[in-house]
């Protein structure tokens, strides 16, 4: 024993618990056990030793299986992470449903017909049945042969794919499948990255979760752009063929499915040769699964290349004037964020049948009396009163050579049309209709109206007045009802724009636009009820769900009576006054003429129960015209008569009692610091009538000593300067207006005068000291007074 550990401690030996040791020379297993034995009981092994059981063991970080099991490890780890990582760079899971391109805009029209397409939009989207089978299996022969056994990446395909473009020494194949082409269209941009192709991979992998294999089919046939500035097969049929999809013929959609991969390569219009090939190899494709005959695909491929190229659809804009209206006011429904993402779907209110109508309507007066009476300018709106619905829209001559709106945008004085609201405010503070005042010379606090043939009346009812069109009574009228009344109950009506407290204010002196003028007048055929214009009903996002809808209530802006009482009297304006020229046959209208300082502006506002529509014609440069507002209401004539066409007729309310009445407004009379009321000078009836006649002769005289602004008047007026004179038009009140609108006279000067008013005695002539401040008649009832009905 002695010998023994004598020998051990000569000899280096290496041992170790844990086996990671070795030592200088090996020994058998066998001694080795046993002399781990005795030097147990000997105590001379440490305690925290231990002999290694295979003395030929290697350290764990040289082994290979450590090292291929970090590796894999490590692998999976990096995976897991470079998964998370793009997922975290992906669109949410309910953006997987999108059905349009980002940065696009659609418009519709109310019967779903397209208006109007920006950015990659595709014109025609098309249900997946809608589209022909062969064209269906065209594209899943050329582009993914296995579309529906993979699961969004197909992996066989990549391989064929690599192996045919080695063979060829080019890229004759791609191995992306149509899920992963869907996922590039609507959510990457086309830069050649790993970055990018990851992503796609990714993505196709979730969208073949969330969508069938005929959703995304039917999104890809929609969306794939083909060349030419087709987006979707509707698109390209179209642009190539002149066609619709279910009418090409098996060659032509084999031309079509072989644009995928490269479109400015195989474009038939552009390199007709490639076209063909690819053509035939989409063909042969197609023989070889089976889907065609080999008859089918000899005849495919002898039938010539027979091109008939149209424009893309999409490029041509429909009611330019409406669509731009639109775009403007999406941002009051959608934030800016909705908006610069696009994709968005928006469904109007135009009714495109009225649409059509109504330019053909302005046109014709343009090439007509506009040449005749030396305007260039033309606008018209039409509007559901019921709910404010915009049906029709034309903001000018020419949108091509200049974009204003002059429905929207131009601010033009109404003239006679806001006549409307002062006679509305005083029928709804209690006055009635046959409540008389005194057409006679007025000045006040320095401002003097003016009746457009320079002739007074004397006295006369409100509802005449505003069938004449009498502007002396008008200022009468808002006298006494007041500026503040008159000015609340025009904005209730739907008067947007600022309006001051002036005189010339019952003239028309504030500026409008057309859109809220013809907004307020259907408050009228509405009964008092004011609906919010609007031409937009829906907006959808890219994934086809609703993000905004119209949902305008209507509000209370007049009493239901002074509404009906007001239309009652408008009727009279059409029957009898200056809108004759828009009379309808079997229907009711009411409405309002207008012609602001030297025949400027003409307007015609007039409504039946179910429509209102406004006509502004004039210049953009403010120069008069030859005009009048006959050829405002003609013009509103050609529109109506075709629009109504098939609509129900219905009637107005009859007109309320007006014994009783209480008013729902409460009138503040103005009290002017100067007010000089002269009487009207003793007239035989011959000298009325030729002072009638000589009015129209002497206009171009009259006009220059007219020329001067609204703005000027109300400066004077407020600051009580001398006396300007203020001659405003009236329309003309004759019964047969409607046959002589119909035929303007040629340069004809004559413009909107008065008729010369009834043949009456000296006797019904009111007393000379009779006073108008007050707004009463005289104290001896008049000839109207006495004739008027009871109720």
């Amino acid at each position: 024993m002695g010998k023994l550990t004598s020998w051990f401690k000569r000899r280096p030996t290496k041992l170790s618990d844990s086996g990671q040791g070795g030592t200088n020379e090996s020994l058998p297993p066998a001694h080795l056990a046993q002399t781990r034995q005795l030097l147990s009981k000997m105590k001379i092994l440490p305690s925290k030793m231990r002999v290694n059981r295979a003395t030929d063991a290697k350290p764990l970080y040289r082994r290979f299986w450590f090292w291929a099991g970090l590796g894999v490890g490590g692998g999976i780890v990096a995976l897991i992470y470079g998964i998370s990582l793009i997922d975290r760079t992906l669109p949410d899971q309910s953006e997987l449903n999108a059905v349009f391109r980002e940065q696009t805009l659609t418009i519709k029209a109310a019967d779903g017909t397209i208006l109007q397409q920006q950015g990659e939009a595709t014109r025609e989207q098309l249900q997946l049945e809608q589209i022909p089978d062969n064209l269906k299996k065209a594209f899943i022969a050329s582009e993914d042969r296995r579309f529906r056994q993979h699961n969004g990446v197909d992996v066989q395909g990549i391989v064929r794919a690599g192996l045919n473009n080695l063979r060829s020494q080019g890229v004759v194949e791609g191995g992306s499948t149509i899920t992963q082409q869907l996922t590039r269209i609507l959510f990457l941009k086309q830069e050649q990255t790993i970055w990018r192709k990851l992503k796609e991979v990714r993505l196709a992998q979730k969208m073949e979760q969330e969508l069938t294999k005929d959703q995304i089919l039917e999104r890809y046939l929609n969306l794939v752009y083909l060349g030419s500035g087709a987006y979707g097969v509707a698109d390209a049929a179209w642009v190539y063929f002149s066609k619709s999809p279910d009418q090409l013929s098996l060659a032509e959609m084999a031309t079509i499915a072989g644009l995928a991969p490269a479109p400015s390569l195989y474009a038939p219009d552009k390199n007709p040769e490639a076209a063909k090939r690819r053509r035939n190899l989409v063909l042969l494709r197609m023989q070889e699964d089976k889907i065609i005959t080999p008859e089918q695909r000899q005849a495919a491929v002898q039938e010539p290349l027979a091109l008939k190229s149209s424009l893309p659809k999409r490029v041509q804009v429909e009611s330019p004037y409406f669509t731009s209206y639109i775009q403007k006011e999406l941002s009051k429904y959608v934030s800016p964020n909705v908006l610069k993402s696009g994709g968005l779907v928006v469904e109007t209110t135009l009714n495109p049948s009225w649409q059509k109508v109504a330019e053909e309507a302005v046109a014709k007066t343009l090439r007509n009396q506009g040449r005749w009476e030396n305007f260039k300018q033309a606008a018209m709106v039409a509007i559901d009163p019921r709910n404010g619905e915009i049906k029709a829209m034309v903001g000018g001559k020419d949108f091509g050579k200049n974009q204003f709106n002059r429905v929207t945008q131009a601010q033009r004085q109404p003239g006679s049309t806001f006549k409307g609201f002062v006679y509305a405010t005083a029928i709804a503070t209690g006055k009635s209709p046959y409540d008389s005042y005194e057409d006679a010379p007025l000045v006040v606090d320095g401002y003097e109206p003016k009746n457009y043939s320079e002739n007074f009346r004397g006295s006369m009812n409100i509802r005449e007045a505003l069938t004449r069109s009498v502007n002396i009574v008008a200022v009468k009228v808002l006298i006494d009802v007041g500026f503040t009344p008159t000015i609340k109950l025009a904005h209730d009506m739907g008067i947007k724009s600022e309006l001051k407290p002036t005189y010339s204010l019952a003239l028309g002196s504030n500026e409008v636009n057309l859109l809220e003028l013809t907004s307020a007048y259907g408050s009228f055929a509405t009964q008092g009820l004011h609906a919010e214009p609007h031409g937009i009903t829906r907006i959808l996002n890219r994934q086809g769900k609703v993000i905004w809808s119209a949902n305008f209530k209507s509000k209370r802006a007049l009493d239901a009576d002074s509404a009906a009482i007001m239309t009652w009297m408008l009727r009279n304006v059409v029957q009898a006054g200056t809108g004759g020229a828009a009379q309808l046959a079997n229907r009711q209208v009411a409405g309002k003429a207008g012609t602001s300082d030297e025949a400027r502006d003409l307007w015609f506002i007039g409504y039946i129960p179910q429509m209102v529509t406004g006509v502004w014609l004039g210049n953009d440069d403010n120069r008069p015209t030859y005009g009048s507002s006959s050829s405002a209401a003609y013009t509103w004539r050609e529109f109506m008569e075709k629009a109504v066409e098939g609509m129900p007729v219905e009637k107005f309310p009859k007109r309320p009692k007006l014994d009783g009445r209480k008013g729902t407004i409460k009138a503040q009379s103005i009290k002017p610091k100067q007010m000089l009321n002269r009487s009207i000078a003793s007239k035989n009836d011959d000298s009325e009538g030729e002072s009638a006649r000589n009015s129209d002769e002497s206009g171009s005289s009259r006009r220059r000593r007219r020329r001067r602004s609204y703005s000027q008047e109300e400066q004077q007026s407020s600051n009580y300067t001398p006396r300007r004179r203020r001659r405003d038009r009236s329309e003309s009140s004759s019964s047969n207006s409607s046959s002589e609108s119909s035929t303007p006279r040629r340069r004809s000067r004559r413009v909107e005068s008065d008729s010369p008013p009834p043949r009456r005695s000296r006797r019904e002539l009111p007393p000379a000291n009779s006073s108008g401040s007050s707004g009463s008649s005289s104290s001896q009832p008049s000839w109207r007074d006495r004739l008027r009905p009871s109720n």
